[in-house]
C-alpha cells in the first residue's frame, strides 16, 4: 500500500456476502483522490467499514440512536486526534432487498438472481459506502436542501467510480 493511501479496516459480518477487500479499498482510494470535489472528502485517518445484517444494524440503530428499526447506513465520526476518520456501517440485507435479491419483508415472492440484479446490488451496496463516506466529508441529508446536495454528490461519486471501473463486485451466496 502506498504511504498516501489510508488504512481501511473492513468488518465483514454478513454470512452470505462475498467480495474482494482490495476492490473496496480501491473504491475508497478513488473517492479520496477526488476529495476536492466533495467538501474536501472524508477526514484523514483509518476508515472502518462494516458490512452487516439488518438485525445487527438495527441493534446499532437502537443502541446509539434510540430507534430499533433497520436502516441502510449509519455513520460514526472518528477521532482525528487518534487518526480515525470514522466508521461506516451498511446493511447488506437492505441493499439486497432493494434490488430484489432478497424478498421484501412479509413477501412470498422468490428473489431474482439475474446478472442485472447482481450488478444493481453491487451498485446499491457501493452507494451505501459512498453515502457514509460523504457523511464523514460533511454532507447531511436531514433537510430537503441538504438532501438534494447529498444526492448530487452521491451521483458524482458513483459516476467517478464507474468511470474508474472501481465499483466493487459484491455478491450473495
Amino acid at each position: 500500500m502506498s504511504p498516501d493511501r489510508r488504512v481501511i479496516a473492513i468488518h465483514h459480518a454478513h454470512p452470505r456476502l462475498r467480495f474482494a477487500k482490495r476492490e473496496v479499498e480501491s473504491a475508497i482510494a478513488v473517492l479520496d483522490a477526488h476529495a476536492g470535489k466533495f467538501l474536501g472528502g472524508c477526514p484523514a485517518g483509518e476508515l472502518s467499514i462494516a458490512f452487516l445484517t439488518d438485525p445487527a444494524l438495527a441493534k446499532i440503530h437502537a443502541d446509539f440512536m434510540d430507534d430499533p428499526t433497520a436502516t441502510d447506513v449509519i455513520t460514526f465520526e472518528g477521532n482525528r486526534g487518534m487518526a480515525q476518520a470514522g466508521e461506516i456501517c451498511v446493511s447488506v440485507d437492505t441493499a439486497a432487498r432493494f434490488v430484489g435479491l432478497l424478498p421484501a419483508k412479509k413477501s412470498t415472492k422468490p428473489p431474482r438472481k439475474t446478472d442485472a440484479a447482481i450488478a444493481k446490488f453491487s451498485a446499491e451496496l457501493t452507494l451505501y459506502v459512498v453515502h457514509g463516506w460523504l457523511h464523514l466529508a460533511g454532507y447531511d441529508d436531514l433537510q430537503p436542501a441538504k438532501k438534494r446536495r447529498m444526492r448530487a454528490a452521491e451521483k458524482r461519486a458513483m459516476t467517478l467510480l464507474g468511470a474508474a471501473k472501481a465499483v466493487p463486485s459484491f455478491r450473495l451466496i
